[in-house]
């Protein structure tokens, strides 16, 4: 299978194996390959359990691709329902704790069969330890940028699976700089949650779940977190193609969710930008969606208003209060993946939401922070 990756700027088109992580003009790139309709009737009953069972629309030969020596069996997370038409997925049940090992898996997968020996990854926490626990799988030395302040138990994970661990004093952006700076000096692959257009053939499985467990339907309402936007650029990819597909005859919305301290793509869109400028970081608890220069703002913009989406933003007292509901409901997540469900509640508040199907994501296990 020929896969390409295809500039969003100046629309220059290369084989995925010939280029790196970004277009020379600075477009970011997207992903073209033959992908084959889903049938939902077959996966939702095949005994492979992994996302792997949604192949034929994943960017890779089934046949020759080595998936089966990099996957977890990430995939296949439970669809809670704490009380009618509120379902919660459970993405926090993954091989490494987060919903990253989605994308992680399927990234590190074709690193793998492009013959990566060495990759770079730069993370709040949760990309870096996926990206290092299929890195470690794929038999890839991983090096993983994070800023000081992480977490120390996501810190500690990252460590325990082998990785090469550079702290870097500063911003999320200062990380990401850092990364980019060291994969240009060495001539390494660039495994970006943010930059590589695979990660998202992973996230996007999340929405291919949920159409499963609803059976072979969509809620009105996904409630999804928006840091660099890997869940929500998942699931709206997953939605298109659902739609071309003919599973679907209307988009749910998308309702993104920003932290009130660091919440540039809602200030973007609450002006009606078509773009996002950098905001400063004022502070959240919130760490893994504190992104105040989001890479593909302008990305996850143009999702939420194509599915007549909305911005919703949470201070740090309704994440612990919302953290502290879960938990009372036996749900432990982290801080960060507390946000959704927040956003849930405010909304629920203010609108009526009889007979309307909310889908919010756990994203995250409490025992990270």
């Amino acid at each position: 299978m020929e896969v390409f990756l295809v500039c969003q700027s100046c629309g220059a088109k290369s084989l995925l194996k010939d280029v790196g992580y970004r277009c020379g003009c600075g477009g970011l790139y997207g992903l073209s390959y033959p992908k084959k309709r889903v049938d939902f009737a077959k996966t939702a009953v095949s005994v492979e359990r992994s996302l792997y069972k949604y192949i034929d629309a994943l960017p890779f030969d089934a046949e020759l691709t080595p998936w089966k020596g990099v996957s977890l069996g990430e995939g296949g997370t439970p669809l809670l329902q704490p009380e009618e038409d509120v379902f919660l997925k459970a993405d926090y049940l993954m091989p490494t704790l987060s919903f990253k090992d989605r994308g992680a898996s399927v990234l590190m997968t074709m690193a793998k069969a492009l013959g990566v020996k060495e990759a770079v990854a730069d993370s709040s926490g949760n990309a870096g330890t996926a990206v290092a626990a299929y890195g470690a799988r794929a038999g890839i030395l991983c090096h993983i940028f994070a800023a000081a302040s992480t977490s120390p138990k996501k810190l500690e994970q990252i460590k325990a699976h082998g990785a090469t661990l550079h702290l870097i004093e500063g911003t999320r952006e200062d990380v990401a700089r850092a990364a980019i700076e060291y994969t240009g000096e060495r001539g390494l692959f660039y495994a970006s949650h943010v930059f590589q257009p695979l990660f998202y053939e992973g996230t996007k499985t999340y929405a291919y779940e949920v159409f499963e467990q609803l059976s072979f339907s969509m809620p009105d309402i996904f409630f999804l977190p928006a840091g660099n936007g890997t869940l929500v650029l998942g699931v709206y990819l997953a939605l298109t193609e659902l739609f071309s597909w003919g599973y679907l005859e209307k988009m749910p919305q998308i309702f993104a969710v920003q932290a009130e301290g660091c919440a540039p793509i809602a200030v973007a869109f609450a002006a009606g930008e078509a773009g996002v400028n950098p905001v400063e970081n004022t502070g959240t608890a919130a760490e893994g969606i504190a992104i105040a220069a989001p890479a593909r703002g302008t990305d996850i913009l143009r999702a939420v208003r194509a599915t007549n989406g909305s911005f919703f933003t949470v201070s740090d007292a309704e994440i612990y209060d919302a953290r502290a509901a879960l938990a009372r409901m036996g749900l432990y997540v982290e801080t960060t993946s507390a946000a959704s469900y927040a956003a849930y509640l405010q909304w629920r508040k203010r609108e009526q939401a009889v007979g309307m199907r909310v889908v919010v994501p756990l994203c995250g296990a409490g025992l990270k922070g």
